[in-house]
């Protein structure tokens, strides 16, 4: 059986690592039916998409079990079935939410990174444990340490291999906000399923806004262009139209993502 699941449920796809047992490491198979699920959402139009883990951890990152370090092609691991994978997960047509505790490592840190909103436990366990096994961090991790805490801070965490928690996390900017474990996964919901109500094309017109000052490193005036132009687009929108008539009727308006 795949231990990754999905359910859609009132526009919201949840997609579940549920292999606690072995704290939601990853294997080939698990990539694959992972991306699968993604593309199942894709599909089905989900407005909003929460992703987490069962159990204690979120996600241990790559399954290692039985791997013989003689034999291993990490490279074909991680550029044919890792990348392509965070490169799905961050181009998802909806906005992407990640429910995060326990450990974050690896692959793990990766998916969080690919997601567009993460919240995280309080007592979270996030950094590069690669230290301890004469490895490197993978999955995106330098360019998000460097671009959030300093190259000093960055080389720290991977050299002596120690874990921040959550709330050190968020405190630094890694991640969104920081809540009591008990409470992470209620608070998550509620604000996928406040998203999955909203306007859509709106939301995804500032994700790709966002996607090109990281990732192209535009200008001022540069993004505010794109952002006139994304603007402009959304006023022909169903979902523009019906946010300001809501406006002007002093009522809650009803967005059907178009």
């Amino acid at each position: 059986m795949s231990m990754i699941e999905l359910t859609i449920t009132d526009n919201v796809a949840e997609v579940v690592l549920n292999g606690p047992e072995k704290m939601n490491s990853l294997n080939e198979t698990a990539l694959a039916d992972l991306s699968a699920a993604y593309d199942e959402a894709a599909e089905a139009g989900a407005r909003a998409l929460l992703l987490r883990g069962e159990g204690r951890g979120f996600c241990a990152g790559r399954d290692i079990a039985g791997l013989v370090p003689a034999e291993d092609d990490a490279y074909g691991y991680l550029s044919h079935k890792v990348t392509p994978l965070l490169q799905k997960i961050s181009a998802f047509p909806a906005p992407t939410f990640a429910a995060v505790q326990g450990a974050c490592l690896g692959v793990g840190l990766g998916l969080a990174i690919a997601t567009d909103v993460v919240y995280v436990a309080e007592n979270a366990k996030i950094g590069s444990p690669f230290a301890n096994l004469g490895a490197t961090l993978d999955s995106g991790g330098h360019a998000l340490f460097v671009e959030r805490l300093g190259a000093h801070r960055a080389l720290d965490l991977i050299y002596t291999a120690d874990l921040i928690s959550g709330a050190e996390a968020v405190a630094a900017g890694l991640f969104s906000r920081a809540v009591p474990a008990t409470e992470l996964l209620d608070f998550t919901r509620e604000k996928v399923a406040r998203v999955a109500a909203g306007a859509t094309g709106a939301f995804l017109a500032s994700k790709q806004l966002v996607a090109q000052v990281r990732d192209q490193r535009v200008g001022l005036w540069e993004s505010v262009e794109a952002e006139n132009r994304a603007q402009g687009d959304l006023c022909n929108s169903a979902d523009y139209a019906e946010g300001f008539a809501a406006f002007t009727e002093k009522r809650k308006p009803v967005f059907r993502g178009i």
